[in-house]
């Protein structure tokens, strides 16, 4: 194979994979996914792409907004908290069908949007936008004349508000919203209740019918190749491995052709009918490097370009270039601060990442079919360690934050041995985010500590594709970091005042903080616009 001559000569300080495993595990039952093929991711894609634009017409048709920034996103994030069904990314076996995600951001966005403020002149249009939304909301729908008159009185009052005060300043109009907010938004949430519920659950009935269709594409090719869909094997109950790559039950099906790479400039261009995935060269040889570590039915990696091309259009539908939402929906922590968590508190394992962000060889990430040949541990939430170090970075949606902290809780619960997890997640506190709140209560919380907003950065969701000057960003919140040991844990990982304080000066020394050419832009981690790195776990 001649092109890995060419792409596999990079070295990469972004990572270290020569880090070995300290994690014990109840040993999963092998996955029941079916194994990736490049036709049926393409089919995937196809459909997912399909189902944004259906809800962006959606959104714009029956309540004249466009779909919040990231709320597919995160639709996808907390439908496979609870997901049952069989695709490892589009929800076909969820109650309730309609998302409180999806449900939530919507009506945050009724009757438009509210977005940041600057200037006084810029609050003056937002306050008059606001308004005049509100008096069509309100004149489109079916209301009592109870509400439409107390919508009415108080659109108008601010109309005539706004045409007499000229010296307001930027404060008196975002006081002014913020009353007639308070006075019309429960009321047009009534409203437009039953539209919006409607809204999520045309989109939830959409996606089963596509995982119909993927699935009943992916058994013919099974069929065509004479390979059976097996089912997994129970794991013995009282058994203790050391945690290794997921396997599949069913076979690979043979070697796909028609995927071909090409290096274009520093990128790698990965093509399959057409369709290109691109990827740095130094993340390509990354994936190689997994692949050779991790995969056991493919010794002459025949199958690593196929396999590469489901993973990288997986993650893009997922998250995405900019062509599509996503790449600022989870931010990943710098390498000096992963460099000093594995140096001082024994981590070597990540409870939340992908094959293109991860920094240890041994991770849980969201896919088993796809990231299982390149060394994914499966989803968090189906991961039984017993004892380990772990970092924790979920993904910024409430719900799976949730489901995150319920898991942790059972497993220290559960296990004598040493356990640790030390999480980081946003400090949301208007109002309170309920794992922040949870973890904070926590018997199990040993140390907390808060990385002050724009002291501390993030690598890039696309990091591996993005520019070196854009790899880095500012956080513009403060982030909570939160130690959570059993006492076995706790007792041998101490976060002492010294170990915490070697871990912020890391900080200190990353990215951008330790190099001034690097760059960087300003995201922001909030509940409707998010930050994170490319991965999810269900």
């Amino acid at each position: 194979m001649i092109f890995f001559s060419i792409f596999l000569c990079v070295i990469s300080v972004y990572w270290d994979l020569d880090i070995q495993s300290n994690v014990v595990v109840k040993p999963p039952s092998a996955s029941h996914s079916l194994p990736p093929h490049p036709e049926v991711e393409l089919l995937r894609s196809q459909l997912i792409l399909k189902l944004r634009q259906h809800y962006r017409e959606l959104c714009q048709q029956r309540e004249g907004i466009d779909p919040p920034r990231e709320s597919f996103n995160r639709w996808l994030l907390e439908r496979k908290v609870i997901d049952r069904g069989p695709d490892p990314l589009l929800p076909s076996d969820c109650d309730p069908a309609v998302s409180p995600s999806m449900f939530r951001e919507i009506m945050n966005d009724v009757p438009i949007r509210l977005s940041r403020i600057k200037h006084r002149e810029e609050a003056k249009r937002l306050l008059f936008k606001y308004a005049e939304a509100a008096k069509r909301l309100i004149e489109s729908r079916r209301a009592s004349p109870d509400i439409r008159k107390v919508v009415k009185w108080n659109v108008e009052d601010t109309f005539s508000w706004l045409r007499r005060d000229h010296l307001a300043t930027k404060e008196d109009y975002m006081d002014r919203l913020e009353h007639l907010r308070r006075q019309c938004g429960p009321h047009m949430a009534a409203v437009a209740r039953d539209s919006v519920e409607g809204i999520c659950s045309k989109i939830y009935h959409f996606s089963q019918d596509y995982v119909k269709r993927i699935r009943e594409k992916h058994l013919a090719l099974l069929r065509d190749a004479n390979i059976p869909e097996s089912a997994p094997v129970a794991p013995s109950p009282d058994k203790r491995v050391f945690c290794h790559p997921v396997r599949l039950t069913t076979p690979a099906l043979p070697v796909q052709g028609g995927v071909d790479a090409q290096q274009e400039g520093i990128l790698v261009s990965v093509r399959y009918k057409g369709e290109s995935v691109r990827i740095n060269q130094s993340y390509f040889s990354k994936l190689f490097q997994l692949y050779r570590l991790s995969c056991t039915d493919d010794p002459g990696s025949e199958k690593f370009l196929p396999r590469v091309w489901c993973l990288l259009r997986r993650y893009q539908v997922m998250f995405g270039t900019a062509q599509y939402e996503g790449s600022g929906l989870q931010g990943a922590l710098p390498v000096h601060v992963f460099q000093a968590l594995h140096r001082i508190f024994g981590v070597t394992s990540e409870c939340f990442a992908s094959p293109l962000n991860c920094y240890f060889k041994q991770y849980c990430s969201a896919f088993p079919d796809t990231d299982g040949y390149f060394g994914s541990r499966g989803p968090c939430l189906s991961f039984f360690p017993v004892s380990g170090s772990f970092e924790a970075n979920p993904p910024f949606s409430e719900e799976l934050m949730d489901a995150m902290v319920t898991h942790f809780e059972n497993l220290l619960e559960s296990s004598d041995q040493p356990l640790s997890f030390i999480v980081f997640i946003p400090e949301w506190r208007d109002p309170p985010t309920p794992a922040l709140t949870r973890m904070e209560e926590s018997r199990f919380k040993r140390h907390q500590l808060i990385l002050s907003a724009y002291q501390h950065e993030y690598r890039s969701g696309s990091q591996h594709m993005c520019k070196r000057d854009e790899l880095y960003y500012k956080a513009v919140h403060n982030t909570a970091v939160l130690f959570l040991q059993n006492e076995a844990g706790f007792q041998k990982w101490t976060p002492t005042p010294e170990r915490v304080q070697e871990l912020c000066t890391a900080y200190k020394h990353s990215g951008r903080f330790s190099n001034s050419s690097s760059g960087s832009s300003e995201k922001e981690p909030t509940r409707e616009e998010g930050t994170s790195k490319d991965s999810v776990n269900n």
